[in-house]
């Protein structure tokens, strides 16, 4: 019974390695796009194993992140409460379960959805795990920029799921997530600039300094823009879309701007939450456009 307790106990831990906190990017981003590449709602039984395996996917190439930054999490006051920096689980624990979590997220969409799904998820989890956690991450200025790719999939994923195939489309939704990336992550690298430099992980902050960092966000920020226009006129969405995207791109610029001219922490701070906002609200209204309007 005692062991039982204390097993019991350890499950929050398993799930804090899959970093549920994360895998909301792929709710956020995953359906939108699935029901843009059907014009209508899917199936039910499409979208629920799309996200499973999404979910599963995501979980266990976060597992893997865990295990291979057991070294600097310890050092990093922002990561030092995860599970294996305070040897809450065993190292190994990690590992196993993000190849066994890797292994049934790739098998399930094979079998459910369709093997270029399972394809890019399996390039995505490669990615993130071994490109960028393993090597990127710890050697290149722009670890976070390239190692974007693999979180800028699930959109693209959503849409082979419904079309079976890459296209134009699929890769703007692509592009609007890698570009979204950097602003997002270097406003969170500036307000933890002194945890990335103490790890000794090359941020953008940390090697160019915050001027330059902050330069490099506008300039996303405004691609970012230009991408997520340019979407909606090629897929020739609606009133509702642009009504969302036009204000929230302006937002976005707006405070990456205040934060070029005069940074502060609190003009970062606003500019990393407002990211979160701007991601939900720009592929919610792409996929209410779609249901209410088409």
């Amino acid at each position: 019974m005692e062991n039982y307790q204390r097993y019991l106990k350890l499950i929050p831990s398993y799930i804090a390695l899959t970093k549920p906190g994360i895998v909301w990017l792929l709710l956020v981003t995953t359906i939108p796009a699935m029901i843009i590449a059907a014009n209508e709602l899917p199936e039910v039984q499409l979208m629920f194993y799309t996200i499973l395996g999404g979910s599963l996917a995501a979980g266990g190439a976060n597992s893997m992140n865990h295990y291979l930054d057991r070294d600097i999490d310890k050092i990093m006051k922002r990561t030092s409460d995860r599970p294996l920096p305070k040897n809450i689980l065993p190292e190994n624990h990690a590992l196993i379960l993000g190849i066994f979590l890797s292994v049934i997220a790739i098998i399930l969409l094979y079998f459910t959805i369709n093997m270029m799904a399972a394809l890019i998820t399996l390039f995505s989890i490669f990615f993130y795990a071994i490109i960028y956690t393993a090597y990127l991450k710890r050697r290149t200025v722009q670890n976070i920029v390239i190692g974007g790719a693999a979180g800028s999939t699930p959109p693209m994923i959503g849409w082979v799921a419904v079309q079976n195939q890459i296209s134009l489309e699929s890769i703007l939704l692509f592009l609007i997530v890698f570009y979204w990336t950097p602003a997002h992550f270097w406003a969170l690298a500036l307000l933890k600039e002194d945890d990335y430099s103490s790890a000794k992980i090359p941020m953008l902050p940390v090697v160019v300094g915050k001027f330059e960092a902050c330069k490099l966000i506008l300039l996303y920020a405004l691609a970012l823009a230009c991408i997520s226009i340019i979407f909606g006129l090629i897929v020739q969405l609606n009133f509702i879309y642009f009504g969302a995207a036009v204000p929230i791109n302006f937002l976005l610029i707006k405070y990456a701007i205040e934060l070029y001219k005069s940074y502060s922490d609190t003009q970062a701070k606003k500019l990393f939450f407002f990211s979160i906002i701007y991601l939900v609200i720009l592929f919610a209204g792409m996929g209410i456009d779609v249901l209410l309007i088409n």
